[in-house]
């Protein structure tokens, strides 16, 4: 099933197990997306985002015991939006990022589809409401 709002897009994944990474991979290419970048360290994730320009992002919420929240920040600055996922609870999020949207692991393919067009639909009404 193709969405047509996905189609096409450039994704970047953070995740630092290697076969979440890869289902999630088959799962975004499913949804139509084109382009898609992952990191497992936050210094690979900031390399990727000063290179490339994303549509939106997916940030484990945990890479090996480290938050990834600096990668957040970046994403942020640069206006992509992002969501996290985690296998821990919802209250984990730190303050200054629970207006995030969290998706719990494991997901279904429903859930990452609704979740990635959530953000993107987000984003496409902030960019309506400041022009």
């Amino acid at each position: 099933m193709m969405d047509k709002l996905l189609s096409g897009r450039s994704i970047l994944v953070i995740e630092d197990e290697m076969l979440i990474f890869m289902m999630i991979e088959d799962m975004l290419a499913d949804l139509g997306c084109e382009s898609i970048a992952a990191a497992s360290t936050t210094g690979q994730a900031i390399k990727l985002i000063d290179l490339k320009v994303f549509d939106a992002a997916m940030l484990d919420l945990n890479l090996n015991g480290i938050e990834s929240y600096p990668i957040a920040d970046a994403l942020a600055v640069r206006g992509v939006p992002y969501f996290f996922s985690t296998g821990n609870s919802q209250s984990d999020v730190k303050d200054g990022y629970r207006d995030r949207d969290v998706l719990k692991k494991p997901f279904t393919f429903e859930q990452l589809s609704n979740m990635l067009s959530r953000s993107l639909l987000r984003q496409s009404n902030v960019v309506k409401l400041r022009h």
